[in-house]
């Protein structure tokens, strides 16, 4: 059973969301697998911490990473790691698993006043862009810190294995 404060149970985010935004908080929310942390990740987290008050961040659940088109081993380390990682860095707010395909269902739930994705993504293609302008949020994306990526690192860890 989960005793961090940092990591809300999905059934509860609108309320926790509510309760944030009724302090006079911006909140800004990312989402991701963030399944081996690494300085890529962080500085993308803090550069998204920036641009409010209090960063929420949508953790694939192990179902739903399965599903998208990653490798077959993926994820590496399962949810509630993944989740107590996230948690424990000082720039995020709160973390909140999601099992649905897309962040969508949460984001609509937490109803930012930033939704934060990666400079790969083009603003009309991010999940939730829309719902989230439409409610007079805003949409931003980030530059990834260039030679850092879980693929990569999973790639290299499956090579030196093969030398071994």
């Amino acid at each position: 059973m989960n005793t961090n404060p940092k990591i809300w149970k999905r059934e509860e985010a609108d309320k926790l969301a509510a309760t944030i935004k009724a302090e006079g908080k911006r909140i800004v929310f990312t989402n991701g697998c963030f399944d081996i942390l690494h300085a890529g990740h962080v500085t993308y987290l803090q550069e998204a911490a920036a641009l409010g008050d209090f960063l929420v961040v949508g953790v694939n659940s192990d179902d739903s990473v399965k599903r998208l088109d990653k490798s077959p081993a993926r994820p590496l380390q399962n949810e509630f790691s993944r989740s107590a990682v996230m948690a424990a860095l000082q720039c995020v707010g709160a973390v909140i698993v999601f099992d649905e395909d897309t962040p969508l269902e949460l984001i609509q739930a937490v109803n930012p006043d930033v939704l934060v994705k990666g400079a790969d993504y083009k603003i009309e293609d991010i999940v939730g862009a829309k719902e989230v302008l439409a409610a007079g949020g805003s949409v931003k994306t980030l530059e990834f810190l260039p030679g850092y990526s879980t693929s990569s690192i999973e790639k290299k860890i499956l090579e030196a294995n093969r030398s071994i």
